[in-house]
């Protein structure tokens, strides 16, 4: 079974097709082929999010925040670059050779390692930590990375450990529904700060998972940037 076919029986894609994409006007403007197994999976689902959480770039996306053709992956790369450059967060790989292809609702990255270049159905994906310093690697194509994700068969350590007790699925986006984050602007933070920042504070928070929005929100406010 092929890995589009494994994951439609997952997470079943919207009965109404997608609009049309036009492959070769946006493999020109990003001056770059794109791996057979993404074009596949595009047109099949649209823009949309796996398991409530994933949120995978598409072309047609309703918002510039999951617009592969959009200014986030140049933004997320200047970053790393940054990063890279000053020493200041651990980027396993050359940023050059990053492209963000997907953002989840807690923040981590997914990036195709476009190394080399020129074979792009032999690019592998990487995924970082939200605001904090782990990397981890998936030895397959993107497609490849959702089935094993979502099937239970790979656990992505930044991942919440709870992420597949809600039911697996896709749910295509609209112009409504709300945009996952936006590249961080200040330097990331170890959840495991921000879990004894929330007990110092008197609020309840769970050892792994996902750490709340409203308690996120109120460690922000009192930590600024």
């Amino acid at each position: 079974m092929t890995d589009i076919a494994a994951l439609t029986r997952l997470c079943p894609p919207p009965q109404s097709p997608p609009r049309p994409v036009d492959w070769d006007g946006v493999e020109a403007g990003l001056g770059m082929r794109l791996p057979e197994d993404y074009k596949r999976l595009a047109t099949v689902y649209g823009p949309g999010v796996f398991s409530g959480y994933i949120h995978i770039y598409h072309p047609g996306a309703h918002t510039e925040f999951v617009d592969l053709t959009g200014p986030m992956p140049g933004r997320i790369r200047a970053q790393l670059q940054r990063d890279y450059d000053q020493g200041t967060h651990p980027v396993p790989y050359d940023p050059r050779n990053l492209f963000a292809i997907g953002v989840t609702d807690n923040g981590e990255y997914l990036f195709w390692i476009t190394d080399p270049r020129d074979a792009p159905d032999a690019w592998r994906i990487a995924v970082n930590e939200a605001r904090g310093p782990r990397w981890f690697t998936f030895e397959g194509s993107l497609t490849g990375f959702l089935t094993s994700v979502l099937s239970g068969e790979t656990a992505v350590p930044a991942f919440p450990k709870d992420l597949l007790e809600q039911a697996t699925g896709f749910t295509p986006s609209g112009p409504a529904l709300r945009t996952p984050p936006q590249a961080p602007a200040r330097p990331p933070v170890a959840t495991d700060t921000i879990r004894q920042w929330a007990r110092a504070n008197g609020y309840e928070v769970p050892d792994r998972g996902r750490i709340p929005a409203e308690i996120r929100e109120a460690w922000e406010r009192a930590n600024p940037a």
